[in-house]
């Protein structure tokens, strides 16, 4: 274990490098930092960061930068996130706040992420797995096509037209759409299936050929929805981000979904609130890269994660910070949703 004078030493090396992206050395410490001791005592300090592997020497004569080990302890040690301002906050609200459906609820989150952090943004979609039935509506298109409308508990809208057997009058339409709300409302969406296994046969018999195609396309779309969708932004921070390893393979990456999701799914920890910060060599896909990811919900479940993606030359404070702000508010709209 490091002393907190050691402790200290490495703090400043982390953040003078973050903001300059230049070795730094014993002189500039003593200089820049309040560390209360002489240039010659941080160069012994230094020396023995070197030695336990928090910090590396790029150059003969240059300075030390830090590793993914000193970036660990780093974040580890920690003694408060950057907590966001007062105005900061009533922004992210209030652009949050906005958001018309699900779907706008992501891409403000993952452009809102991304401007705050100058990182890579990455939203993961709720699943419809995870997600319970808020209602079913019915909407007459013609004497035989209706509008299939799923809504779920976090917002999201499934829409599908229904061809039908035969012509059914308003009434029925209506009585149909009342009696799959009494089934299904705030169920869970892998509970549909079992649920409306013998509903045809609790129906008047002239209902049931309707009632089964309806059943039948809201099966289907439950299974067609099953994989997970994700949404990135910010690809364009990248531009000025020193990586380990090469900008091509990071940008091939995003583009890769099933890659994003096993980055994030890394992330996931027994407490879904938790932010989770994976830094270098943590990332079994991406070496050279840091993510900070946390849950997002409704109450206490958790139906998805968000976070960013960077260089492991990252404001650890700030980003953590952020992260967390945002993904609270979403919360907060998707359960008051």
């Amino acid at each position: 274990m490091l002393d907190d004078r050691k402790l200290a030493v490495l703090r400043a090396i982390v953040e003078d490098y973050v903001s300059t992206n230049e070795p730094v050395g014993s002189k500039a410490l003593a200089e820049r930092h309040n560390l209360k001791v002489s240039p010659a005592t941080v160069r012994n300090d230094m020396a023995a960061l070197e030695e336990e592997g928090y910090i590396t020497q790029p150059h003969t004569s240059a300075g030390r930068v830090p590793t993914d080990k000193g970036y660990r302890l780093f974040v580890d040690r920690l003694s408060q996130i950057k907590p966001m301002s007062g105005a900061e906050r009533r922004a992210i609200e209030t652009f949050l706040a906005g958001a018309v459906d699900l779907d706008d609820v992501v891409t403000r989150t993952v452009r809102l992420l991304a401007q705050l952090t100058r990182q890579v943004a990455v939203v993961q979609y709720p699943t419809l797995t995870r997600s319970s039935v808020r209602h079913v509506e019915l909407v007459p298109l013609s004497e035989r096509r209706i509008m299939l409308v799923l809504i779920t508990n976090t917002g999201r809208v499934e829409q599908r037209v229904v061809e039908l057997p035969e012509v059914i009058e308003d009434h029925r339409i209506a009585h149909l759409r009342a009696v799959l709300n009494a089934c299904l409302d705030g169920c869970g969406l892998a509970e549909v299936p079992g649920l409306v296994a013998d509903l045809p046969e609790r129906l008047p018999v002239e209902d049931r050929p309707v009632v089964a195609t309806i059943l039948s396309v809201l099966l289907e779309t439950l299974v067609e929805r099953h994989d997970e969708k994700i949404v990135f932004a910010g690809a364009a921070n990248l531009a000025g981000a020193d990586f380990t390893i090469g900008l091509r393979d990071v940008l091939e990456a995003l583009e890769e979904q099933v890659v994003l999701m096993r980055l994030l799914g890394e992330t996931t920890t027994d407490t879904p609130t938790a932010l989770t910060v994976r830094i270098g060599a943590e990332n079994p896909y991406l070496h050279g890269t840091s993510i900070v990811a946390t849950g997002y919900g409704s109450g206490d479940k958790q139906l998805a994660r968000l976070g960013v993606l960077g260089p492991t030359r990252m404001d650890y404070p700030v980003t953590m910070g952020a992260v967390r702000a945002v993904a609270r508010y979403v919360s907060q709209i998707l359960a008051a949703s």
